[in-house]
């Protein structure tokens, strides 16, 4: 294969059916060698977008996602607007004999987003739940933290202070997108 062949092969994969298998394997490997792939927060990005509607956002540091462009913008006045919501999404997964106070980890306190996405996912990598936090909660929440402890908080704590926006659908219902009423 030559250097030229390699992008008209890599836009031949189905980026749907290699997530498939990436949870499939992440959950296989997880059940045999009792590790976690680093493959969560990869997952929470894809899905997030995909479950909500949003535009992935690229080479952007802190910056995941965005509000779809209306039709009246351009791409790059839609990035720099102020009027709409750019995200940070992380993941976790909660297994069920795991630590009683997960963490979410780290989150950069110097990028631009006005919203943290939180994907939950079960023990087969599948999202459960999504939760949004306005950046606002999280800076004021961040502000009565320890210094050693600023930017990272417990999963608990971010459901707490966040809004569930999407949970796992019901089989028999289809998808649950939360609506604000």
């Amino acid at each position: 294969m030559t250097q030229s062949d390699l992008p008209a092969s890599l836009a031949s994969y189905d980026i749907n059916l290699l997530m498939a298998q990436t949870r499939n394997l992440a959950a296989d490997y997880r059940e045999q060698t009792g590790q976690a792939l680093p493959v969560t927060e990869e997952l929470a990005r894809f899905d997030a977008i995909n479950i909500l509607g949003l535009r992935k956002v690229e080479n952007n540091d802190g910056i995941d996602a965005c509000d779809k462009p209306d039709a009246s913008s351009s791409e790059d006045t839609q990035l720099n607007d102020q009027k709409i919501d750019h995200y940070l999404i992380k993941g976790r997964v909660i297994f069920k004999a795991g630590k009683a106070r997960q963490k979410l980890g780290k989150i950069s306190l110097k990028s631009k987003w006005t919203n943290l996405l939180m994907v939950i996912y079960n023990a087969e990598y599948l999202p459960a739940q999504i939760y949004a936090i306005k950046r606002s909660v999280i800076d004021k929440e961040m502000a009565n933290l320890a210094q050693d402890k600023r930017g990272s908080m417990t999963v608990a704590k971010y459901k707490a202070i966040g809004e569930l926006v999407w949970e796992t659908p019901d089989l028999d219902n289809g998808p649950s997108k939360i609506e604000n009423n």
